[in-house]
């Protein structure tokens, strides 16, 4: 399922500065999971809603569905806020545990797992704890972190022993799968102007480098927490210098940028660059300037697990595009 745009000819059909009208804006947008399955075959990545595939009492494939062979697969989770127990969600622990079964239920283990940052809501020891200890029951190969603005209140210290210990500078580091390069970036640690993101000059001459080497055809995936365009920056929901970084990525035929923070699916496209921010495994957060300010939304009990769960992305090397099948924990019963 893409999310396109939709174009209205009705009187309050107004385009905003950036040539996107509010209403088209929030139909591009849809509540949705925060595991993203991305499969990929033969250089051609294909997109599959979890919950579509997998039976939910039996976790097995549904009858007759059979999964397409892939070279790999990874997950990409976000915002499990470990700690958190306001009544938005009182048992974060759960819904992330719900979203690994899920994840433990497809036929075949992806490659790896990516967490997009606020692994934890308050940085303490036994919060990074529970969520090291959850995720060792994931059946991948290996687990990739960057942080959030939530991980590193003490500085990012207790982070950067725990899940930080091979990586340059503030955090950041690349690696390569299957011919594709991950960058993973940290955007956390000076905020600026109303929590904006901020990568800063260190970050920016690592990253030049990193790339230095790379041919224009590699497909480059770009990971990092807070969303590395503008979406809300009222509410602080976009990076200050990622115009720089995406400058340096242009060249690329191929571009995925792998985003949380906002608790939200909202999906952009701007020439090669393919933006995508991921749901929370914890709470939902109102829609840009929906609310009079950005926080956990609470919703009703029953509802709550149709905002979180699981997002399928899949990546068409030839055409350079990306189909997102975004799908909620559990699906709504549309009787109640």
């Amino acid at each position: 399922m893409k999310h396109p745009f939709h174009h209205h000819h009705d009187h309050d059909h107004q385009p905003g500065e950036d040539g996107i009208d509010r209403r088209g804006f929030l139909q591009c947008m849809a509540w949705a999971g925060t595991g993203v399955l991305w499969m990929m075959s033969g250089g051609i990545l294909k997109s599959y809603g979890m919950s579509q595939l997998i039976d939910h009492a039996s976790g097995k494939l549904k009858d007759g569905l059979v999964m397409p062979a892939a070279d790999f697969s990874f997950v990409q989770i976000s915002d499990s806020h470990i700690g958190f127990s306001k009544p938005a969600n009182p048992d974060v622990t759960a819904t992330l545990q719900a979203t690994i079964d899920k994840i433990n239920a497809m036929a075949k283990a992806p490659s790896f797992v990516l967490h997009t940052g606020d692994l934890t809501h308050l940085a303490q020891a036994d919060e990074f704890d529970t969520l090291e200890q959850s995720l060792k029951s994931v059946k991948t190969g290996n687990i990739f972190y960057v942080p959030g603005e939530h991980d590193v209140t003490d500085g990012g210290k207790l982070y950067h022993e725990c899940f930080g210990k091979d990586t340059k500078g503030g955090g950041w580091y690349s690696f390569d799968s299957n011919g594709v390069h991950f960058i993973g970036l940290v955007n956390v640690t000076n905020q600026v102007d109303g929590g904006l993101g901020y990568l800063g000059p260190d970050q920016l001459k690592w990253l030049a480098d990193d790339l230095k080497s790379l041919s224009n055809s590699t497909p480059i995936v770009v990971f990092a927490h807070i969303p590395l365009w503008a979406i809300y920056p009222q509410w602080g929901w976009g990076t200050q210098d990622s115009e720089q970084a995406l400058a340096m990525l242009r060249r690329f035929g191929s571009v995925s940028v792998l985003n949380g923070h906002i608790h939200q699916t909202i999906q952009k496209v701007e020439g090669n660059i393919t933006f995508h921010t991921a749901t929370s495994t914890a709470f939902p957060q109102p829609a840009p300037g929906t609310a009079p300010a950005l926080g956990p939304m609470k919703v009703p009990a029953e509802q709550l697990r149709t905002m979180l769960g699981l997002t399928s992305v899949n990546y068409v090397e030839h055409n350079h595009s990306l189909a997102i099948t975004d799908i909620p924990l559990i699906k709504a019963d549309a009787s109640k």
